[in-house]
């Protein structure tokens, strides 16, 4: 096994960089030193702790083009979304700033007793296993709450966006965290599912596959650690007859090609109603076919290369298998080492692969069903829960199905998507627990009840 991690772009298949991966005696310095800073933090205030987001928020400002340019070349990300991927980690500090302190605050409860209360207490070290889609976005949204909570944090990042990874630790000693509050490691899976069993790590956090999300929750109930898994998807976006194609058919292309489609939460299959399904499929393909494709380091590129040649492949062999199985090319299917183009396909049913699994890369899976009961009985057609959306007029009999679709989110004429103020996970084969708004801050917190008689 390779002691060396190399980063590549996946647009030229240039050697960006080359990491050495840390030792046992590196890696237990660093459990050493997070578990110490800990028992320190822990006593700041939550005031102090929150002003410090502020000075994130400055050097994420500062830094936007150098960090956004770095996230396009180790993972291919258009250049524009990746500026947009450092300005929501801006808004995700200021979100926290606002309310930490009022999320994190006594929770006082009237009793007998002369004072009763539920103190929100930090738990230790959270170690964080985060995926290369959004190098940024995923580890800050888990890194900020929970440092804000008194917690410190170790980041195992995926080995492609290495210099990410240590950037984003640079940033929180910069902003003037605790040196050791927040740290990367650089090491391979057998030695993360190892440190889960320390006692000094306390809980994990898992955004990644289905698979993955399987192996941790195993390893984490095994040494009774407490996990938050975000994982896999295959988005429903549902469009019924009187969907609103002018305002709205954007949307529902950006919901399935963003970060060329490398996306959980993307719209995966597309469950649309006869009585507008041509009229659909020819809008959807044309505004597909005028999508700008090339270098991700061009301000006007939208649709670039997968993060590696691999993922490719994968979602070729996917298509295939449904191919085989009765699926029609509409548009597109070209591969090329890490490059895929966006690809329509249809007469696609249940049980072929793009539409029991998930495609991570720009292929949109298009289903007809003949009236509104039957696309919510197709929606629910699956082992995920992480979201759907739905394409309606009529929003007051769509609040009647809430109930219905079983996801962590439901999506009324707009894409699913992650926001500060708004919890997000998901529920069955995409995991559990919720990152994000006050749920998020409360995920790695010991909700303690202090009863003074």
């Amino acid at each position: 096994m390779s002691n060396t991690i190399q980063t590549v772009n996946p647009f030229n298949n240039q050697k960006l960089k080359e990491y050495t991966l840390y030792n046992d005696n590196q890696l237990e310095e660093i459990l050493k030193l997070s578990d110490t800073v800990f028992q320190e933090w822990q006593l700041k205030s939550v005031k102090s702790r929150v002003k410090l987001l502020d000075n994130v928020a400055q050097i994420l400002n500062d830094n936007l083009e150098e960090y956004s340019q770095l996230m396009t070349s180790e993972m291919g990300k258009p250049i524009s979304q990746s500026r947009s991927e450092i300005e929501k980690c801006i808004w995700l500090c200021d979100f926290y700033r606002k309310n930490g302190d009022r999320f994190l605050s006594d929770d006082l409860i009237e009793t007998e007793a002369k004072e009763s209360f539920i103190s929100y207490d930090p738990l230790g070290t959270i170690l964080a296993i985060m995926p290369w889609n959004y190098p940024f976005w995923q580890v800050m949204r888990f890194a900020l709450p929970t440092l804000t909570a008194g917690n410190t944090a170790l980041l195992k990042h995926a080995s492609n966006v290495t210099g990410c990874a240590l950037i984003i630790e640079d940033i929180f000693e910069k902003a003037g965290y605790p040196k050791g509050a927040f740290q990367t490691l650089l090491t391979d899976h057998n030695k993360i599912e190892a440190m889960i069993g320390d006692d000094r790590i306390k809980a994990v956090s898992l955004t990644g596959s289905e698979k993955a999300g399987r192996k941790i929750a195993e390893v984490a109930g095994k040494h009774l650690k407490k996990a938050v898994l975000e994982l896999g998807g295959n988005n429903a976006c549902v469009v019924l007859a009187d969907a609103d194609l002018d305002t709205y058919l954007e949307v529902m292309v950006n919901a399935r090609m963003q970060n060329t489609g490398q996306s959980c939460i993307a719209a995966k299959r597309f469950i649309v109603e006869e009585k507008i399904y041509d009229k659909f499929l020819k809008r959807f393909t044309k505004m597909v076919k005028d999508l700008k494709e090339g270098d991700p380091s061009k301000d006007s590129t939208k649709m670039a290369v997968l993060a590696r040649p691999d993922l490719a492949e994968t979602l070729k062999e996917q298509v295939e298998a449904s191919l085989k199985q009765g699926a029609k090319v509409h548009y597109g299917n070209k591969q090329d080492k890490a490059y895929y183009e966006p690809t329509i396909i249809t007469d696609v049913t249940p049980g072929m692969p793009i539409f029991d699994e998930e495609t991570f890369g720009p292929v949109a899976a298009i289903i007809k069903v003949k009236n509104k009961k039957e696309a919510y009985q197709m929606l629910s057609n699956t082992r995920f829960g992480l979201g759907t959306m739905l394409f309606s007029e009529d929003t007051e009999d769509a609040k009647k199905h809430i109930a219905h679709v079983g996801d962590g989110a439901f999506f009324i004429n707009e894409m699913v998507k992650s926001d500060p103020r708004l919890p997000f996970g998901g529920t069955r084969a995409s995991g559990y627990g919720r990152e994000l708004s006050k749920e998020g801050i409360m995920e790695f917190v010991n909700k303690k009840t202090v009863f003074i008689k």
